[in-house]
């Protein structure tokens, strides 16, 4: 076996890179639009006149918002920057491959966590789990 089709083994396609490329822009374009709405509501609770009101019961739900809504901020952005480094493996044509074992990650697993940079496997040693029986039920 050459070394070119050994490589090969142990990547995704061009192909196969193309499409998951397609899905993670899709995915990224509405993180993006999701972190803008957050940071709309983030502004507009700000502005809202809240040092009007000191010392009213509406402050603690006030806060609880806005520290609510920075948090949901916080992990949008974390995806958002998820996604870009996806978009980069993406170019470097390492995505898909498993960060700890080298192995590809499945593209089941792909398609529910498209920023994923590890196997089950490898999070799971990266943990210090021991490897748990599926049990799978008809």
């Amino acid at each position: 076996m050459s070394k070119q089709e050994n490589v090969a083994k142990n990547r995704y396609s061009d192909e196969d890179l193309a499409e998951f490329k397609v899905v993670i822009e899709k995915k990224l374009e509405e993180a993006k639009q999701q972190l803008e709405e957050l940071k709309v509501q983030l502004t507009e609770l700000n502005n809202s006149g809240d040092e009007n009101r000191a010392g009213t019961f509406d402050d603690g739900a006030s806060n609880w918002q806005r520290e609510h809504l920075n948090k949901l901020a916080a992990r949008q952005q974390r995806f958002v920057r998820d996604l870009e480094h996806a978009l980069i493996r993406i170019n470097n044509k390492t995505y898909g491959v498993c960060t700890i074992t080298g192995k590809l990650i499945s593209k089941e697993r792909l398609a529910l966590v498209p920023h994923a940079t590890k196997t089950v496997e490898g999070k799971q040693k990266e943990k210090g789990d021991k490897p748990r029986k599926v049990i799978r039920r008809s």
